[in-house]
């Protein structure tokens, strides 16, 4: 069982509490839901539970937090991690070796356990988590899903009683979702006890007992399933809550404003050490409307992207652009790109300097504006490495709205955020659409899919499959690629 009494934490450095007088107690196998929009205390929950924040962070504490009867303030991480099993939204995060056998073993090799016990750990989580083929593998060349089953294994094996997850789908697509959730239904089954933080809601409808939503930091109320389907559109821009049944999702559409301006890719080809890693044929695309590039994770769909925006070198092929060739350094000038891992784009002290970084001058009116849409005015001159996952991509969202580029490339730009900050930045794409923009987009979110993007490239092997128009005709079309293992859409 966990608890927690009256907890409250303020990290070092920082101006507000971000745990204040939480109370919270879940029972031996449990599934319980910590959600609420970004920023609002979900996952220094979770690191108060997994002993993180008190064993490797400092900051002020106060309260009492129990697992099972152990006090974590009083306990050390080696006694904490044999009960509570942690899983991060990056799982690259908690790597130690470097390929996937040695990685599941790791853990209990830390424990101390007998040689022999371990192989017949390590071989029993395998064998449970469907992992033959990825054994003995290359870590760090697997896709986001199969790294994410790889974590989860890897705890598996060591059989803590406890599982503290924080966003684990965040950077999984929808196949890569379905098998994570079969993993908790699994686990669940078994009788563990499941506390996970997560934006994403439609995948663990039917897993969860009961949903606890926080806001500045405390446990405001709890929700059921019924009414996480159920909820009203004007209480899920306030809560941030993601849809619990995604077929119910039917959103206010901003259309195109497509322009007369094309970017054209003519037999493009690149490779990665000879191997075949891009082959477009053919592509036209307008300024306007966003695109979408969709598929599965290793599809091809960051090297498409990364080739057209000219951080490639090596690409074969013609590039137009109004009928002319432009080079790869051209089009590198012109675009701008947000990565999926936005840790690799945060280079300044603070968030001001942070959106301004790429711009000789700029207007302090438009600086207060983006600060304010993008509900920063706060954090203006915080440091963006104290911020919470969803607040450091609405950072470097900013920077890309702020620089004005012409051609927009963003991958996966709503993974950590909630739904009140996810239709913010529909907002701002359809604005941009409507100055004439070219915009690329990755993404696995069927929620910011359906709400702003007007075309559909699917992608696979490195190429182009399938390439349709948006509309209400063809989203059940998208909903059966996306989700081919539930049942048929039909429109609410």
């Amino acid at each position: 069982m966990i608890q927690l009494k009256n907890v409250s934490y303020m990290y070092d450095g920082a101006e507000r509490k971000s745990l204040d007088d939480v109370s919270l107690t879940v029972q031996d196998g449990e599934f319980v839901l910590l959600c609420g929009m970004s920023g609002c205390g979900k996952t220094t929950l979770t690191k108060m539970v997994n002993g993180v924040l008190l064993n490797l962070h400092s900051g002020m504490f106060g309260g009492e937090v129990t697992v099972n009867g152990m006090n974590i303030a009083e306990s050390s991480m080696s006694e904490i991690c044999r009960k509570v099993g942690s899983v991060f939204q990056n799982p690259r995060t908690q790597f130690y070796t470097l390929d996937t056998t040695s990685e599941i073993a790791f853990g209990c090799e830390n424990l101390g356990m007998p040689r022999e016990e371990i192989a017949q750990r390590v071989e029993r989580t395998v064998q449970r988590f469907h992992l033959e083929k990825l054994a003995g593998r290359d870590i760090f060349g697997m896709s986001g899903g199969e790294k994410q089953r790889i974590a989860l294994a890897s705890i598996d094996a060591m059989d803590p009683e406890i599982y503290v997850l924080d966003e684990p789908s965040a950077n999984l697509d929808t196949h890569a979702v379905e098998e994570l959730r079969k993993i908790l239904k699994m686990l669940k089954a078994q009788g563990k006890t499941i506390l996970i933080a997560e934006h994403r809601i439609y995948y663990l409808l039917d897993l969860l007992d009961r949903a606890v939503y926080m806001k500045d930091g405390r446990i405001v109320c709890e929700y059921s399933r019924q009414k996480l389907v159920e909820m009203p559109a004007s209480e899920r821009m306030e809560t941030g809550l993601r849809h619990g049944d995604l077929r119910r999702f039917v959103p206010e559409r901003c259309p195109a404003a497509w322009g007369s301006q094309r970017l054209v890719m003519s037999n493009v080809t690149f490779a990665y050490r000879k191997e075949k890693a891009l082959d477009i044929r053919s592509l036209r695309v307008q300024n306007g409307g966003v695109t979408a590039i969709v598929g599965e994770n290793g599809a091809g769909k960051s090297t498409f992207v990364t080739v057209l925006a000219g951080l490639r070198r090596g690409a074969k092929g013609m590039f137009l652009q109004d009928s002319l060739p432009v080079s790869r350094k051209k089009r590198l000038r012109q675009s701008f790109m947000i990565l999926q891992e936005v840790n690799h784009q945060l280079f300044t002290n603070s968030v001001r300097s942070e959106i301004t970084l790429g711009c000789k001058e700029y207007s302090e009116d438009r600086l207060r504006d983006i600060l304010a849409e993008m509900n920063l005015s706060d954090f203006a001159e915080v440091h963006p490495a104290t911020l919470s996952g969803g607040q450091k991509q609405r950072v470097v969202l900013s920077s890309a709205f702020f620089c004005e580029k012409k051609i927009l490339f963003f991958d996966e730009p709503t993974s950590g955020l909630d739904y009140h900050h996810m239709m913010k930045t529909v907002r701002i794409l359809n604005d941009l659409k409507q100055q004439g923009y070219f915009i690329f987009l990755i993404t696995h979110d069927y929620e910011l899919l359906l709400s702003v993007c007007d075309r559909v490239l699917i992608l696979e092997h490195g190429s182009i499959t399938d390439d349709y128009d948006l509309t209400p005709a063809t989203v059940p079309k998208l909903h059966k690629y996306l989700f081919p293992f539930a049942p048929e859409y039909t429109a609410q």
